[in-house]
């Protein structure tokens, strides 16, 4: 009984990975992989690009990596997302005088 729960548990917690999206601006390579159309070389071309331009700003900026196409950003663009690291907050507005 308690091997049949585990499994359980197992099982939908893939599942709930499985729906998550990756965000491109935090995952790691291994992460990355686990994505449609992008093995080890792609996986490294991404991590190389953010380390180099900064994070992310839209899932599109993939396209600007060396080696994705449209044709593949296709297939992944709706397993990917951009974290909160891409997001700038806007300067403050001076207060308004009386």
């Amino acid at each position: 009984m308690m091997q049949k729960c585990v499994s359980l548990l197992a099982g939908l917690l893939l599942s709930a990975a499985a729906w998550a999206a990756v965000d491109i601006n935090t995952a790691t390579a291994q992460q990355l992989e686990t994505l449609p159309g992008i093995g080890a070389a792609k996986a490294k071309a991404i991590v190389d690009y953010r380390s180099k331009n900064g994070p992310f700003k839209s899932t599109e900026d993939l396209t600007r990596v060396p080696g994705i196409k449209e044709g593949t950003y296709a297939r992944l663009k709706g397993e990917v997302s951009v974290g909160k690291s891409a997001i700038k907050p806007a300067p403050a507005k001076p207060a308004a005088k009386k």
